[in-house]
Formats: C-alpha cells, sequence, structure tokens
C-alpha cells in the first residue's frame, strides 16, 4: 500500500518542485529574517570577547565579505557586558551589522546581553539543565515540575528580549541535550526536537514571537532528520518559525565543506532554511563564500519553474520515512553492487590520455613502472567510464570498464569490461553482458513502453541521470517509483555539472557544494548503490575526492580518517586550526576513526558520543583526552597530548603505523 504526501509525513511545502517554507518574519536590528527575504549568512568571531578591539577588526572583515549576521561568545557577565563597547565601536565605524551573543550555562550573561545587543542565543541543553551523563527516572508529574523550573529560569531572558526588541534563537546541540531530555526521550531526533520545543512553548505562553530555531549535529543525518521533524512538530502545533541551519564542527578544508553542503544543501533542497552558518575550523571570513554559493543557488531557483510532476503523481512509499533512515533494498549483484555493498564510484576518463598508465593515479591506482603493477589507495575508483575511447594498457584487475554498447559489442577482449545502454538500446539487444549491464534511464522513462519492456534480470544496473532544475526531487521520485512498483534494481545516481567559463577555484567549490547537496541528500535518504559525478571542467583528482568526501560525509562508505572540529570561538582555549593541522598529520591515514577536536567543553563531552577519541580544551595549556564520551586522561599538558592521544588509541589495538 502507498500513502500520498500527507500530514503524516510532511515536513515541507512541496516534494515535486522547489518552494520556501513560509515562516513569520524576525527582526534582527536592521536585517529581516524569515518570510520573503533572502537566506541570510552569518558567522562567528574567535577573538576573545574582551579583546575589544580584535573582536571589531574580525567582525568587520566577516561583515566585508557578506556576513549578515556576527555572533559572539559570551561566557560570562563580563563578557556579555564588553558587547555594548563592541556594539559601540562598529556603530563608530559605520557598521550595523547586528550582533548576536552565543549563550552557554549562564542566564545572567544571556539577560545582560539581551539589553545590548539585537540577538541571543540560548542553548536548551544547557540553560536551565546540567550534563553528567546520569539516566533519571521520571514520572509524568515529576518531568512537570521539570519544565515549570526551566519556565521559571528562562522567563525573565524572554521578557527582557520583549521589553528591549531583541531576537533569540533557541539552538539544540545533538552533542549538548541535558540529562533530563536524554533520560525522557533519549539519544534521538525526537530529543533534539523537544530540547527546543520546550523552551518554544513557553515563549508562546509569555506572547514572544522573535524566534529562530536550530537544530545543530555534527552528523548530517541527524541533523537533517531533526530539521525536518522539527519542521513536521511545528506544523503539527501551528508555528513557522524560522530557521538556522548548519552542521557543527564540520572541520576543515575539503571535509568541512562537503560535510555542510551535504546538510545544509538537502534541507535547502525543500525550501527548509532562512539562515545559515557553515562551520569550518578555518577563518570565519572563509565561511561566507561558502555559504554564499549554497545559498544563491536557491536564490535562483526561486525564480525558476521547478516543478517535476504534478503533486498528486508522485507517491511516498509506506515504508519511507524522512524522519529516521533506512536503506532501499536493492538485489546484490555479483558481490559487487547493491545489497549490502558499499555505494560505488565511476569515472569518467575517456577524455585522457588513453596511452599513459599514469593517468590513473588520479583515480586511486598508482602504476609503479618499473614492476609494471598498480597499488591501490582508500580512494580507489570501482568503474572507469571509457565511452567509445580504447586504451593501449592494461588496467587494474579490480577496476571495471565501462563502454558504451557499440564499442563494447566489438571488444575483442572483455574480461572486466561492461556496457553501458541507452533504455531503448538495452530492451532491443540481442546480446548483453552476462555479469552487468548498465542501463542510462530519467525519470520519465518510467512512463514509457520500452521501460515497460525491460527483461529485469540479476545483470541489471540503471545509471539515474536527470536535467531537471530541481533534479534531487526528480530522482528521489525516481527511486519513490521502483519502492513503490516493487523493483530492487541497484542504481547508480549521475549528475551533471557544467559551469560558465570562470575562476577555477569558483567553479571546483560549486562542483563540489553542487553535487553534496545532489547526491548527499539521496544517500542520506538511503537512495543509491554508486555516485557519477559528470563534471569535466574539474580536475579528475577533485572530482574522486568529492566523491568519496561525499560518502564519507553520509556514512555510507567510510575511506579515512574523520575529524569532528569545531570552527573555533572566543572559549576556545588553543590554536585550533594549528591543533587541528597537527593531529591531522600524525592520524590521517587511520581510516574509519573519528576524532573529535573541540575547543572547550561547551559540546565536547555529548559531540565525543558521535567520535571514537576526543581532543578538548580543558583550561590554558590543558586537555582532556576521551575515548567516546569517557574521559581518559584530564590536564594533559599540551606538548604531550597528542602523543597521549596516540598512545590510548595504540593501547585499543586500532593504531597502524603511517606507509
Amino acid at each position: 500500500m502507498q500513502i500520498k504526501e500527507s500530514l503524516i509525513q510532511r515536513y515541507c511545502n512541496s516534494i515535486t518542485e522547489y518552494s520556501r517554507f513560509k515562516t513569520v518574519e524576525v527582526k534582527i536590528g536592521n536585517v529581516l529574517l524569515g518570510a520573503h527575504h533572502p537566506i541570510r549568512l552569518q558567522s562567528m568571531t574567535t577573538v576573545d570577547t574582551m579583546d575589544t578591539e580584535g573582536s571589531v577588526a574580525q567582525s568587520i572583515r566577516m561583515i566585508d565579505a557578506g556576513c549578515e549576521l556576527v555572533r559572539i561568545t559570551a561566557p560570562s557577565i563580563k563578557e556579555a557586558k564588553n558587547l555594548a563597547n563592541i556594539r559601540k565601536e562598529l556603530d563608530a565605524k559605520g557598521y550595523s551589522t547586528p550582533l548576536v551573543a552565543d549563550i552557554h550555562f549562564t542566564p545572567n550573561a544571556a539577560e545582560e546581553a539581551a539589553r545590548c545587543i539585537e540577538k541571543v542565543r540560548i542553548n536548551p541543553g544547557n540553560y536551565a539543565d546540567k550534563k553528567k551523563f546520569e539516566e533519571i527516572n521520571y514520572t509524568p508529574e515529576a518531568y512537570q515540575k521539570e519544565l515549570e523550573r526551566i519556565k521559571s529560569k528562562f522567563a525573565p531572558l524572554v521578557q527582557i528580549c520583549k521589553e528591549h526588541g531583541t531576537a533569540m534563537r533557541i539552538g539544540t546541540n545533538h552533542g549538548s541535550l541535558s540529562d533530563r531530555i536524554m533520560s525522557w526521550y533519549g539519544d534521538t531526533p525526537k530529543g533534539m526536537v523537544e530540547s527546543a520545543m520546550e523552551f518554544i512553548r513557553i515563549c508562546q505562553d509569555l506572547d514572544y514571537h522573535q524566534l529562530v530555531v536550530s537544530m545543530k549535529s555534527s552528523n548530517p543525518q541527524v541533523m537533517v532528520q531533526a530539521y525536518r521533524l522539527l519542521v513536521h512538530t511545528m506544523m503539527q502545533e501551528g508555528m513557522n518559525y524560522p530557521l538556522h541551519l548548519g552542521v557543527t564542527e564540520a572541520g576543515d578544508g575539503e571535509d568541512g565543506r562537503i560535510k555542510s553542503a551535504v546538510g545544509i544543501g538537502t534541507l535547502l533542497e525543500d525550501g527548509l532554511g532562512d539562515t545559515i552558518r557553515v562551520s569550518l575550523t578555518e577563518e570565519p571570513e572563509y565561511e561566507i563564500p561558502v555559504a554564499r554559493v549554497l545559498a544563491e543557488r536557491y536564490h535562483q531557483r526561486a525564480k525558476q519553474n521547478t516543478r517535476i510532476a504534478e503533486e498528486a503523481d508522485v507517491f511516498i512509499p509506506e515504508d519511507f520515512s524522512p524522519f529516521e533512515y533506512k536503506k532501499r533494498e536493492s538485489a546484490e549483484l555479483n558481490t559487487f553492487i547493491g545489497g549490502n555493498q558499499v555505494p560505488r564510484v565511476i569515472l569518467d576518463i575517456s577524455k585522457q590520455n588513453l596511452k599513459d598508465p599514469f593517468i590513473l593515479g588520479d583515480a586511486g591506482y598508482l602504476y609503479a613502472a618499473a614492476l609494471d603493477k598498480y597499488s591501490m589507495g582508500d580512494q580507489s575508483i570501482d568503474f572507469a567510464y571509457l565511452g567509445d575511447q580504447l586504451p593501449s594498457f592494461s588496467f587494474p584487475g579490480n577496476l571495471k570498464q565501462l563502454y558504451n554498447y557499440t564499442t563494447w559489442l566489438n571488444l575483442k577482449e572483455n574480461y572486466n569490461c561492461h556496457p553501458l545502454f541507452t533504455l531503448e538500446e538495452y530492451v532491443a539487444a540481442e546480446r548483453r553482458d552476462q555479469a552487468l549491464n548498465l542501463v542510462s534511464v530519467k525519470r520519465s522513462d518510467i512512463y514509457t513502453e520500452a521501460f515497460a519492456n525491460i527483461p529485469f534480470d540479476a545483470t541489471l544496473v540503471f545509471v539515474l541521470e536527470t536535467n531537471e532544475i530541481h533534479g534531487m526531487a526528480d530522482q528521489r521520485a525516481f527511486f519513490f517509483k521502483l519502492m513503490e512498483a516493487g523493483i530492487n534494481t541497484p542504481v547508480i545516481v549521475k549528475r551533471s555539472y557544467q559551469f560558465d567559463s570562470g575562476v577555477q577555484e569558483d567553479i571546483n567549490l560549486k562542483v563540489q557544494l553542487y553535487a553534496a547537496t545532489d547526491l548527499g541528500a539521496l544517500l542520506l535518504d538511503g537512495f543509491g548503490d554508486g555516485v557519477w559525478i559528470d563534471a569535466p571542467q574539474v580536475p579528475l583528482k577533485f572530482n574522486v575526492s568529492t566523491a568519496f568526501g561525499i560518502l564519507q560525509a553520509t556514512r555510507s562508505r567510510i575511506s579515512k580518517t574523520e575529524y569532528i572540529s569545531c570552527p573555533s570561538c572566543g572559549r576556545t582555549l588553543f590554536d585550533l586550526q594549528e591543533t587541528t593541522q597537527m593531529i591531522r598529520s600524525k592520524t590521517d591515514h587511520l581510516k574509519g576513526i573519528k576524532i573529535g577536536i573541540m575547543g572547550c567543553i561547551v559540546n565536547g563531552p555529548g559531540e565525543m558520543a558521535d567520535a571514537d577519541y576526543g581532543y578538548v580544551g580543558a583550561g590554558p595549556d590543558k586537555i582532556t583526552l576521551y575515548r567516546g564520551k569517557e574521559v581518559v586522561k584530564k590536564n594533559v599538558p599540551s606538548a604531550d597530548a597528542l602523543n597521549e592521544l596516540i598512545e590510548i588509541i595504540r593501547t585499543d589495538g586500532v593504531w597502524v603505523e603511517k606507509e
């Protein structure tokens, strides 16, 4: 049985066209957020908040880069009071961009900040609760008393915000859910949502509506599920507050950009999101160009006709939920693709010099001429598409070659060589491969006579393409249709990108962020047995790295060490950028290990639950080391901390020496 999209699963306006979720308008100083206003870009300073001059200078660099909201940490009332000085200095220099106070643990600092700047962010996990990782048994009556306690502690801030016209973000963080929430709802997206909803309902009771809400996690899958469930819950309760999107502790470089795009982009695709912050372990002004590329795509899309089908023609399968992960069941072919196999990576090398075996180095196969053999890396592609071109050298034995069907038919030697058909070619073919047959299809093909005549068997793999502007929704609808029809054929998702000529760095960034969004959104929902990024304007190595980065970010295929590193702020107790690079240089060969690097304790212990090991600032020149969320060593001198971390990993039997 199938169901049409209904309020049971509703979390966005439409699954068939791009439609921005309409929210209330929130005024943050001179910036209007939500409703019909553009998606706003923001970032956060990393300078000590008591350094007025440094904070002002960094804020100006951020604003000049395009930052529309500047967040500054206020860990105590002292820093909260100094926000007034920072505001005054910025005004004197002609910068009226709103400031946001970031508050954890200290209601008195929030109340002070709300009197002097435009917005405060509070974390419902630690505003009125503490986290000791204790499981508490509540009766319904006892839990209700806890809510009354929270209201008494939170209401003064709400009243101050009302009096001063100050906006507020209620920002849940997966890593800092309170023991109370964890005990009642568990470590779930539902717990994240209710952590915020408890505070939102108090605001509603007090007739305060200048609210923005966020559901952040370092795991894009958890983050996406929580935001969707938040919107669903708000819809049920008649609310529509703006959403602040972000993947917390995303990391740096390629990893941070891809992980952020997977999470943020997935939600933007469905029209969710009114302001975004890309959290990179880099200088804050470097976050803005990434956020701008993500936001601009949807500014343009709002002006285009994006409908892929009539709403009534697209069904959500009964066993699919946007609020929890379940991989689509597909047939496993030749113990290579589909089923429980990891998603495969396809790369087009048809335009490369196919007389030179060294070109496969960028695809993860390093050729040693003296030995005439290849060695594989952790990011080695699975299929090389050659089109109609024939190589003049031997391929690695475990690298499959794809040829257009007519060329494949004429191959003299076809070991490890497989055909790529058009749909019409496949249906009409008298000869097919006995192992794997890949067939290019689009969603619209489902309604054709050719699709109805497909000879389904255990060799068939679809290569799903799209020409639609709203391509992710188009391809998602194809998967829905397969599930509705009970078709379990494996599907490789292919996306093609071509941009007007421009700076290579800008083209690379667009390919990286668009592919992470388009492919990542499907993978997070359990769709896709392989990925193919068709982007001839970017280098092969960049293409491969992006594909594997997307699979890593979606936890679909692990090929390297994962770093959960925060972007730094005024609370940070060491140089995060330098420390992250130092840790990376010694541990980046530990495939499958997740290492959390946190500047302070705010999100530390909780986020450690999503990491295997943790390196957290505990005081000046002091580091606390974690195994999961368990403290292993406290107050280790910074000079010794990395070696101590390595020793813990070695003791656990998971350390390997770097080649």
